[in-house]
């Protein structure tokens, strides 16, 4: 525990004093992270670091209003769609999230007013088709020349 400020002696030189003090001593030796970067060196600066950096760190999520869930949905829908391994299931993902928005229109959802559209099942579908080209199918093996495995009788 530190000692409290003397009297007389300002706060930058007690403070300094006693970072001196505990390098000396090794207080400072052998932290984490020591020799490496600092963490979001480089990126704009965000006010909210700090709360996203505990989330992260907890492993939390905080819920988004109704009206942005189904807009992220909509976005997470589309990719899972055009990821999807047949037409016929990424005609599906784009339906059911259509579905959603649909009934969303209907229920108004929490959250700030957010219109969303139906997704372009055909304009997906055709996109999904243009990223998975239809392979050829292999030709038919040529007719085996050879020893058959049945003879033919000669007729007597």
């Amino acid at each position: 525990m530190t000692n409290r400020k003397p009297p007389g002696v300002s706060f930058e030189t007690w403070i300094d004093r006693q970072i001196r003090e505990a390098a000396e001593r090794g207080e400072f030796d052998d932290l984490p992270g020591a020799g490496k970067p600092l963490p979001g060196e480089g990126k704009p600066y965000d006010e909210m670091w700090w709360i996203k950096q505990k989330l992260e760190s907890e492993d939390l999520s905080f819920p988004l209003p109704g009206t942005l869930a189904l807009r992220k949905d909509a976005e997470d829908s589309r990719a899972a769609a055009l990821d999807a391994r047949t037409e016929a299931e990424c005609r599906r993902i784009v339906e059911a999230v259509n579905d959603r928005i649909r009934e969303s229109r209907t229920r108004p959802l929490s959250g700030p007013p957010v219109f969303q559209g139906l997704l372009d099942v055909e304009e997906i579908a055709a996109e999904w088709r243009a990223r998975h080209p239809v392979e050829d199918p292999p030709a038919p093996a040529p007719p085996r020349r050879g020893r058959s495995l049945f003879r033919r009788r000669g007729r007597a």
